[in-house]
């Protein structure tokens, strides 16, 4: 059994501990006063070392949990709770773990450390690692190991104190840990995107704020009419951006209308007849446009990235823009629909969902179908000159009278 003998600390000057972190070397700690009482021993080393200090051990490994039996100027590894893993100052070795009955070859890294957090009166446990996941959040830049600028309360147990709501906490807590928000109907979805934008977790921001948008959108009893969106239209001035995001226009008549410019990000354009309009340059980002009819519509320009064109029909559609901007689809959904006979030339394709659509006869010049599904899509008869297949799946695809011939080197 180890023995630490009680010292005499020196009268007439300062008296001071060196804190190291618990399996890490001794250097780089930090140096503080000699306290009071063990107790504020835990406090100061919580607070200086960023962690929930519970257990000290001296540099041999010993327990101690009397501030009487520790000298001036002494070096101490503080725990959370886990049992001593400790490096000596004097030997390269690492020295065993306890709790873990043989020797053990590895320290415990710094984002595999157990932090206690007490949230409005209601504690945590978790480790660096979630509480650091999204960089750019203010929880990363509270707990990151290389944060020195911030500096938090702690309990009297040192868990680290944040005057927030817990309930909501819980929820942002166990998508950092998941990667997917899950929230019970008991939660209030605003509530969760209030507590989300003071975190600074903006990929959550962003989910939260499409699922409210959406339900709104569902609770919309009469989508609007030809007439009515015409006559909003007429009163816009000509060279003002009509801002329409969100806009509930399921199965309107919008056939042969000038929407040049207009933002229909998130708009519900499901079953509308967009036959011969002009969307040059529209963002329709994330829009709904299932079983929509743009038939020799003009596309130029246009911005549809994870747009939803399942089952809609764009036969000879013009994706071509006089100002060289190039159409976006990257990642939108056209799984069944029909593009024949469509200019698509320079067209981003990228990632979107083909399978089972049909493109005879289309135009693609120098366009991005890379890691798009093509799955039994038919290409009959398309020019895909320079264009850019790789990673895509072409199981079961036609390309047949193609008339450019296809080298592997696109599909490579």
């Amino acid at each position: 059994m180890q023995c630490v003998v009680k010292m005499e600390r020196s009268k007439g000057f300062a008296q001071r501990l060196k804190l190291f972190k618990n399996g890490m070397k001794s250097q780089g700690g930090k140096m503080v006063l000699f306290p009071d009482s063990f107790d504020e021993l835990l406090k100061t080393a919580s607070q200086e070392l960023k962690m929930s200090a519970s257990r000290i051990f001296t540099m041999d490994g010993a327990e101690v949990d009397n501030i009487l039996l520790l000298r001036d100027d002494e070096s101490v590894f503080v725990s959370s709770g886990e049992s001593f893993c400790g490096q000596s100052s004097n030997v390269g070795n690492v020295i065993p773990c306890s709790s873990m009955g043989k020797a053990r070859e590895s320290r415990v890294e710094d984002n595999d450390e157990w932090i206690t957090l007490n949230v409005g009166g209601t504690r945590f446990l978790t480790t660096r690692t979630t509480l650091t996941k999204d960089p750019d959040s203010m929880l990363a830049r509270m707990f990151s190991t290389n944060e020195t600028s911030w500096s938090s309360r702690v309990d009297g147990e040192g868990a680290f104190l944040i005057d927030r709501c817990p309930v909501y906490f819980e929820a942002l807590l166990n998508y950092l840990r998941q990667g997917a928000l899950i929230l019970n109907d008991k939660v209030d979805v605003k509530g969760v995107l209030e507590e989300a934008k003071f975190y600074g977790l903006s990929k959550v921001v962003e989910e939260l704020e499409d699922r409210i948008r959406g339900k709104e959108k569902k609770s919309s009893i009469f989508p609007m009419e030809r007439d009515e969106f015409v006559k909003i239209l007429f009163s816009a001035p000509s060279i003002c951006e009509l801002r329409c995001q969100g806009i509930d226009l399921n199965g309107a008549d919008l056939s042969n209308l000038d929407l040049r410019y207009i933002n229909f990000k998130l708009a519900n354009l499901a079953g509308c007849d967009l036959s011969g309009a002009n969307l040059g340059n529209c963002c329709l980002e994330r829009a709904d446009l299932t079983g929509a009819c743009l038939d020799e519509a003009s596309l130029g320009g246009v911005k549809m990235p994870r747009a939803n064109l399942e089952g809609a029909s764009l036969v000879k559609c013009n994706f071509e823009d006089p100002t060289c901007h190039k159409a976006n689809l990257e990642g939108a959904n056209l799984k069944c629909a029909i593009l024949d006979g469509s200019q698509m030339t320079g067209i981003n394709l990228r990632l979107a969902n083909l399978k089972g659509a049909s493109m005879q006869n289309c135009v693609l010049h120098d366009a991005t179908l890379a890691g798009a599904d093509l799955e039994n899509c038919n290409l009959t008869g398309c020019d895909l000159q320079s264009a850019n297949l790789r990673g895509a799946n072409v199981v079961g695809t036609i390309f047949l009278n193609i008339t450019t011939p296809l080298h592997m080197v696109h599909l490579m």
